[in-house]
């Protein structure tokens, strides 16, 4: 990175809000998500085989129960292979297992079993478990290397309230190359809702998060960036880098990993389709009670639904290089919103976290429960608070910046 003129980013890792632990064997009772995306009956269409998810992140470790034989470890070039199976925090190894877990040994169930992870660590560090971040390489260089790879999905579970042009340019180049990005929106609304990188760049899919309810977290950081909405509270995760059990986490990590799942889903079972068609597929089918051409800065095109892409054989995608978020990234981030607007009525539980047919909640959620794995990067000696998870679903709904 070379934001204000620093040589690297240094970030912090932080867990915060830890609920009690949960046994590896119960972890997979509370993936209540699977169930409400109906998640048996797209898996009789698609696993996601053949698609890899590039998961940039704290590291994946490929030894969990859950991630044996699904890490390709092997794949990162050699430049940037430093300590890419080694999860300090056990984030990244969490989004691998909601993305592409078995579910062996009671370990978490992926949404997108058949799917692999290639995994790349960021520079990171944090009080408990130092590490030399000189040898991490920054996010602007993974991008690229992704770039140049057969990996289709790069799934970003961070956000950091400074832009960066490296960064944007090594996502363009991404973009060029065909893949598809998405990173969460962040979790620091109640604060002064900052604007999130990488979210907020062109070319990457802005991911909010959603409880069982569809109800929206108050914290969630909102904006004409947030693209697509996905389950991402009360959900199991690793506690920490120890790997023995599972606590309550959530955010808009886990969305971002489920919407990034999505996707492989929806591409394994369309290889032929191009990044801008998986993403129309899923833009298309969003639920949401609300004209698709006025788009929600809490929700985006609403909450994401592969299910209703693969039980239609004959889905129309469109056009191959038509971008289904042409408006917002020629427009790019504005401050410009309409006032508050009514809100609909909160869907059952099984609408809420699969979005019914007719829609999706705009209601505000007075309860906080996920858990967020809070980054700070240091900018030289400038401070840019960057959230690992966190966010939600609309508190109320309101036009995208024209």
């Amino acid at each position: 990175m070379s934001v204000v003129g620093s040589a690297f980013a240094v970030l912090a890792v932080a867990s915060v809000g830890l609920a009690p632990h949960t046994a590896t064997a119960d972890a997979q009772s509370q993936q209540w998500y699977l169930s409400a995306m109906k998640a048996d009956a797209m898996w009789k269409v698609s696993t996601g085989k053949g698609v890899k998810v590039a998961v940039i992140d704290t590291g994946v470790n490929p030894d969990t129960s859950s991630l044996k034989g699904q890490v390709l470890a092997d794949e990162v070039p050699e430049a940037l292979a430093h300590k890419a199976t080694e999860d300090y925090v056990g984030h990244g190894t969490t989004m691998a297992e909601l993305i592409a877990g078995t579910g062996s040994g009671g370990g978490l169930k992926g949404l997108a079993p058949g799917a692999k992870i290639v995994p790349y660590r960021i520079a990171l560090t944090g009080p408990d478990h130092p590490t030399k971040v000189e040898n991490a390489p920054d996010v602007a260089r993974v991008i690229r290397a992704v770039a140049d790879t057969d990996v289709k999905i790069m799934s970003m579970s961070f956000s950091v309230d400074a832009e960066d042009p490296e960064e944007r340019a090594a996502i363009e180049y991404a973009h060029s190359q065909g893949k598809l990005m998405f990173a969460g929106a962040g979790n620091d609304a109640e604060k002064h809702s900052p604007i999130g990188y990488p979210a907020a760049y062109p070319f990457v899919v802005g991911v909010a998060a959603t409880d069982e309810s569809g109800k929206a977290a108050k914290f969630s950081e909102h904006g004409n960036y947030v693209d697509l909405a996905a389950p991402g509270l009360n959900m199991p995760g690793w506690c920490d880098e120890t790997f023995r059990s599972y606590c309550d986490k959530g955010g808009t990590s886990a969305a971002t990993a489920l919407a990034s799942a999505s996707a492989a889903l929806v591409w394994s079972a369309h290889p032929d389709w191009s990044a801008n068609q998986v993403l129309a597929g899923l833009i298309d089918t969003a639920g949401r009670d609300w004209a698709k051409d006025d788009p929600s800065t809490y929700l985006g095109y609403g909450l994401i639904r592969p299910r209703k892409v693969l039980e239609d054989a004959d889905f129309n995608p469109g056009p191959a290089n038509a971008d289904p978020l042409a408006k917002e990234n020629a427009t790019g981030v504005t401050d410009d919103e309409d006032g508050p607007v009514s809100a609909s009525e909160p869907p059952s539980t099984e609408a809420s976290a699969e979005a019914s047919d007719d829609g999706a909640s705009a209601v505000a959620s007075d309860t906080d429960t996920s858990d967020d794995t809070t980054l700070r990067v240091a900018l030289g000696v400038v401070a840019a608070a960057l959230v690992i998870g966190g966010g939600a679903f609309a508190v109320i709904r309101s036009r995208r910046g024209a």
